[in-house]
């Protein structure tokens, strides 16, 4: 037991100093502390931007104020102007940047607004939408006049219907509650697939690294397979969860203290509509994400210890990164029906379990033998993999030359046995 701790500190220290493991968590400190001070951004920048200005070409002599008014709901940054001159005068005006673009307000055949808007780009989504949302009003607000129909009835016309949904089944889970239920799983999926994607990956390549070194001779004489292979799965998670504590320290600092919305709501739980998740979806997350991360980690070491170059790394884990993201994609897929039969049966398939069942129990109010079930054939998978991963690893990583097929694993069990 010393040497496997012995192994799990200088895998973990070793790869804690390492440049790589420096600069990438500085990076994504660096853009979570950007995306958390995003709107702060934003606004100093805006501050350096020219206004924007559109001139507005009345044609009609009677739609600049109507159309200004309804400008003014949807939009408090945007602004308009009435320009007297000609459409040649206001293009030379948008030329030399006096105004971001120009609209021409008309009446078309029905006697309807209609406009045309010109700038020197229409790249700009938000002030084209703004623009075209206040003619639409301009035009119904109209149109309902000339047809005689009084504000207080073409507010009623417009009145989103009354639509309730209740769930018959006692256990299920209200409106309000799947939203809250939809939004944090989704988010934890997320972390789950970035998490296991890039630590699994991180394990082969230690594996393969060690391998160049041809240190390895000597590790795996002196240690057994498996004690060799869970330090280096037992170091790289704690790796892992520094990396993460780290990340989510600086997302949370940068949201509670630069976002107003955020404090006077009460935290950031509450702010992301968060607050009212059950605990145990909390911890069924953890546990999920434990067993998924020792699942697709201890096949990662496997397929590690059959490559001799670290350039093989990459291709060999292929198939298992496959695995992953179609996972990921089934659980996209169950966040609107995870009650479907094709989310049901996969979540039962080790490999899809850590994701899909996670699905599931966040959505639903499963029965407890279908988790414990689960979670009994992710275990039995992990065990299973650990014992002939470790026959697979103990000849693998004597296995030098270019070593980058399956076809490898039969020659490592055939080392294993001499």
């Amino acid at each position: 037991m010393n040497k496997f701790w012995i192994i799990v500190s200088n895998t973990y220290m070793t790869k804690l100093k390492t440049k790589s493991f420096i600069i990438s968590t500085l990076i994504i400190g660096l853009i979570v502390f950007a995306l958390g001070n995003m709107q702060n951004i934003i606004d100093f920048f805006d501050k350096q931007d020219k206004a924007t200005t559109i001139a507005v070409i009345d044609e009609t002599a009677e739609l600049f104020e109507p159309f200004k008014a309804q400008l003014d709901v949807f939009s408090e940054e945007l602004t308009v102007e009435k320009y007297s001159g000609t459409e040649e005068e206001a293009t030379l005006k948008v030329e030399e940047e006096d105004y971001t673009g120009f609209i021409i307000l008309s009446y078309n055949e029905a006697n309807l607004p209609q406009g045309t808007f010109k700038a020197m780009s229409i790249t700009d989504n938000d002030v084209n939408t703004k623009l075209e949302q206040a003619l639409q009003q301009l035009k119904t607000t109209i149109a309902t006049s000339q047809i005689g129909l009084e504000p207080s009835q073409v507010e009623k016309l417009y009145e989103p219907v009354f639509f309730e949904k209740i769930a018959l089944a006692e256990d299920a889970k209200t409106e309000e509650e799947l939203m809250q239920a939809r939004g944090i799983v989704y988010v934890l999926l997320f972390f789950i697939y970035i998490s296991v994607i890039m630590y699994a990956s991180m394990i082969a390549t230690e594996v393969a690294t060690e391998k160049t070194s041809r240190v390895m001779e000597i590790i795996i004489s002196s240690v057994s397979p498996v004690t060799q292979m869970f330090g280096k799965i037992l170091g790289i998670a704690l790796l892992s969860l520094t990396q993460l504590a780290a990340i989510l320290a600086i997302g949370y600092f940068s949201l509670s203290s630069n976002v107003d919305n955020i404090k006077n709501s009460g935290g950031v739980l509450e702010f992301f509509g968060f607050a009212n998740i059950p605990a145990s979806t909390i911890i069924y997350g953890f546990v999920f994400f434990i067993l998924g991360y020792l699942l697709y980690s201890t096949l990662a070491a496997v397929l590690g210890s059959l490559v001799s170059r670290i350039e093989d790394v990459q291709q060999m884990i292929m198939p298992m990164t496959l695995l992953i993201v179609a996972a990921f994609m089934i659980a996209m897929f169950g966040l609107g029906v995870p009650e479907a039969s094709f989310i049901t049966v996969t979540s039962y398939i080790p490999f899809f379990t850590p994701m899909i069942m996670f699905l599931r129990v966040g959505m639903l109010n499963l029965p407890w033998w279908e988790i414990a079930l689960s979670i009994t054939l992710l275990v039995g998978t992990i065990v299973a993999l650990a014992l002939f991963g470790a026959k697979v690893y103990r000849g693998g990583v004597l296995m030098y030359g270019k070593s980058s097929s399956f076809k490898d694993i039969k020659k490592a069990l055939q080392l294993t046995k001499k």
